[in-house]
């Protein structure tokens, strides 16, 4: 099951749509919204997994929390050239993203780490999947395409273990369709 939820939260028609240049500016900015969103929860829940790692694993951990910073900030800038609001009430994909966020507090910290290697590594793949993306959305998959951010998610990779957690990993990608399909409805 696993590698058909892989594909569909990797290879999604979102993504395709950035990729062809076919994606309306609405459903990207209601998209653009909800992600800012969900980086503020993400930021949030990596503090807290960041508080109680390993010391092995704090150094990674602090990097992607400053990433973070920086992506809100990315955001800001992005919402003044494009001319939205960044204010928005979550929709149905971004509550449901929050509340694993919330869940994994609760997990010990080898689910919570793997749950947060799949949602970037998903990430990594995805963007990677919508190049080369037709202009003016080329800027953001050049952003979430970096070597330091697929750096960023090998690292975590080291940290994760997907095979003793599979079903964190299912139940992110299973959000992650669900959170591209919230741009698209």
């Amino acid at each position: 099951m696993s590698d058909d939820l892989w594909t569909a939260a990797t290879r999604h028609p979102f993504l395709d749509a950035v990729r062809d240049g076919t994606i309306t500016d609405a459903a990207f900015d209601k998209w653009l919204r909800q992600d800012a969103l969900f980086v503020a929860d993400l930021l949030v829940f990596q503090s807290r997994l960041l508080a109680r790692a390993p010391r092995a694993a704090q150094q990674v951990l602090v990097g992607g929390c400053a990433a973070l910073v920086a992506e809100l900030d990315w955001f800001e800038e992005q919402a003044v050239r494009r001319g939205i609001d960044l204010v928005a009430e979550p929709l149905p994909g971004t509550l449901a993203y929050r509340e694993l966020l919330q869940r994994l507090d609760g997990e010990p910290y080898d689910a919570a780490v793997t749950a947060l290697w799949v949602i970037e590594r998903v990430y990594l793949l995805g963007w990677t999947s919508a190049a080369p993306a037709a202009a003016p959305l080329d800027e953001f998959v050049e952003h979430w395409t970096t070597a330091d951010f697929a750096g960023y998610v090998e690292e975590l990779g080291t940290l994760a273990s997907p095979a003793e957690h599979q079903d964190w990993v299912d139940a992110v990608l299973q959000l992650e369709v669900a959170f591209w399909d919230m741009a698209l409805a």
